[in-house]
């Protein structure tokens, strides 16, 4: 399945798209995609729910935004340096085709196209062997990061990943079943129509099995969690010289089988 949320800002209500490029209103089912309903068997009751009623169930405009596809994760864990050619060059959730808005003193703000895990069950001391049993699916996300922020002001990196709209995750989130080859999947992005990421999710130094088992051994992973896997070369940050976002520029990017998103850039008022 691929599960969607849809409407304004703060009123997303949950969907699923269709093979066909349909969107079908899921709120009749009466869950939301958070914790609770990924905790609790709600991707097995949806899939009842969308066998049994999916036909007869409101459409969604195309017209209308999509929100991000899960509601308020209890966190986003990001990894870093984890595609081999990235690492020799070396939040803020929000729908995938809203602005992104460069913070106040930004100087530095940066492009990040990543494969993201979202979180199926609680999740402690897995092993690797049993990893994948604790996903629910996949989801594309574009981790921006402010680097003056992150590298130039000391402390903890999260300074430069934690900005309003730094987040933007979808269009949907694809279930574990929908992207079997999920380790060798396309990914993409450009920057003004001019490609910047064109890399793989082969080249993961560490793949997704690997990180779930490895952060469960230093934090629970909650249901509806986020765990962002790295990005390839050909961020700002990496260029000769160094080239970052600015106000009124297009970031377009993807992952085969997970769907484009699309931010344009604005500035902090």
């Amino acid at each position: 399945m691929k599960l969607i949320r849809f409407g304004e800002v703060g009123q997303e209500k949950p969907g699923v798209l269709l093979e066909d490029g349909t969107r079908v209103d899921a709120s009749a089912m009466g869950s939301e995609y958070d914790e609770d309903f990924f905790g609790n068997g709600g991707l097995i009751e949806l899939k009842t729910w969308l066998q049994k009623s999916g036909s007869s169930s409101p459409r969604v405009a195309p017209s209308v935004r999509l929100g991000p596809p899960i509601s308020r994760p209890t966190k986003i864990v990001c990894i870093g340096l984890n595609y081999r050619d990235h690492a020799a060059e070396t939040t803020a959730l929000v729908g995938p085709n809203d602005g992104l808005v460069i913070p106040k003193n930004s100087t530095k703000t940066d492009w990040e196209v990543e494969l993201a895990v979202v979180i199926k069950k609680r999740t402690l001391y897995v092993s690797k062997e049993d990893a994948l049993d604790y996903v629910a699916g996949f989801a594309l996300h574009n981790d921006y990061s402010e680097r003056s922020f992150q590298k130039d002001r000391g402390g903890q990196w999260v300074k430069g990943k934690s900005a309003d709209t730094f987040a933007p995750l979808g269009p949907f989130l694809a279930t574990l079943d929908e992207i079997p080859d999920f380790g060798d999947r396309r990914m993409w992005l450009k920057v003004n129509g001019e490609l910047r990421q064109n890399s793989s999710t082969a080249n993961m130094i560490f793949d997704v099995a690997t990180l779930v088992s490895y952060i469960s051994e230093f934090m629970t992973l909650l249901p509806g969690d986020v765990i962002s896997t790295g990005t390839p070369a050909g961020v700002g940050m990496g260029m000769n010289p160094p080239q970052y976002l600015k106000v009124g520029d297009v970031v377009e990017l993807g992952i085969d089988g997970l769907g484009e998103s699309r931010q344009q850039v604005t500035q902090y008022k």
